[in-house]
């Protein structure tokens, strides 16, 4: 059992140990949820009365998210409820989904501004999530491929494998579904190690050794345009994992990058095998809101097609949230972002000359 005050979970847990099995509450398969509905919290009508009347005082075209905090929003019964899914979310499953927000009710800017509520509740502060400095980002098809090693997958509408974000926890609100397709599938990545080690045990150290990532010309200032970093790590007894297979593959575009081995590429390859097997598959209603540990899920977005009209083009309002007191991460997750000891909690993207901001609209 570990000793860590933070945890609420650690007799569910043992010390994680290299070439063992991980027990974690953060272990399970999509099976698990066959029959239950944990993972899915609906709004209840008081939950609603709060956040409308917590957010009708910032509900204005002059509002500026980035000025408000958790203190800002009054919300003395649904507080106690997020209090609890935060734990759920940085020691428990690692997810968790909501529905019952109206966007008709609440207006598109008024459901952003209670996403942001919300989100300030289950997070310690959002991390830039692109060099512009968007804090809270635009998921929407802007005619890109993660082809294009100068973007990201957010703004194409093809399908994304499984992967993580460069945050603690990363949360959705879903403004506009797509016509068809979209879909997000999640997959515990303590399940995928699990599995692994039962399966071929010879790869599993490769997956515990740095893989080249690309910065997909996001470079923060002084550093090379590539990182490296494990898929798999175990750091203080807990367990954590990070995966982005378009940006590990790209990585390779740089004269100065090692190829990669045989044996690296039969590892990813196996992980997203196994996570395509195993995941849990949830659709996105307009309203519903999705937030997931980085550190022990992975997930993945289905292709999708959009509708003609511009006004119902699919479109996810997302913020990638720190959290002071989340699992210990190992010195390689903070070297990614610059001098260890700058750094409180590692996760964001900043470039030369970024500058935060959080808009309210499609970029």
């Amino acid at each position: 059992m570990i000793n860590n005050p933070n945890d609420p979970y650690s007799d569910q847990r043992d010390t994680a140990l290299p070439g063992r099995p991980v027990r974690d509450p953060a272990d399970w398969r999509a099976q698990d949820f066959k029959d239950n509905e944990e993972w899915l919290y609906h709004f209840t009508d008081d939950d609603i009365s709060e956040l409308k009347l917590a957010v009708q005082s910032h509900d204005h075209p002059h509002v500026d998210l980035i000025g408000l905090s958790r203190k800002d929003f009054h919300l003395p019964s649904l507080e106690e409820k997020l209090l609890r899914f935060r734990q759920e979310l940085l020691y428990g499953r690692g997810f968790i989904n909501f529905r019952g927000l109206s966007v008709d009710s609440f207006g598109k800017r008024g459901a952003a501004i209670a996403f942001w509520a919300i989100s300030c509740y289950l997070g310690d502060g959002m991390f830039s999530q692109n060099k512009r400095g968007h804090v809270l980002g635009h998921v929407t098809d802007l005619g890109e491929s993660k082809e294009n090693t100068a973007q990201r997958g957010p703004f194409s509408g093809e399908s994304i494998p499984f992967h993580v974000d460069a945050a603690d926890l990363v949360g959705l609100l879903c403004v506009e579904p797509a016509k068809t397709g979209g879909e997000s599938s999640l997959i515990s990545s303590v399940a995928v190690h699990n599995e692994i080690l039962e399966q071929r045990p010879d790869l599993l150290p490769v997956l515990f050794e740095p893989y080249a990532r690309d910065r997909r010309d996001e470079v923060p200032p002084g550093m090379a345009p590539w990182y490296h970093l494990a898929v798999f790590h175990i750091h203080q007894g807990y367990f954590a994992a990070s995966i982005e297979p378009t940006y590990m593959g790209s990585a390779e575009r740089f004269d100065e990058v090692e190829t990669m081995t045989a044996q690296q590429r039969e590892a990813l390859d196996l992980v997203q095998k196994i996570a395509a097997a195993e995941c849990f598959k949830t659709n996105f209603n307009q309203g519903d809101m999705q937030f997931l540990n980085n550190h022990v899920i992975f997930h993945s977005r289905d292709a999708f097609e959009d509708y003609e009209s511009p006004g119902r083009r699919r479109h996810l309002i997302r913020v990638w949230l720190k959290a002071m007191d989340a699992r210990p991460l190992s010195p390689n997750f903070y070297a990614r972002h610059g001098r260890i000891e700058d750094i409180d909690r590692p996760g964001g993207i900043i470039g030369s000359d970024t500058v935060l901001s959080a808009p309210l609209n499609r970029q």
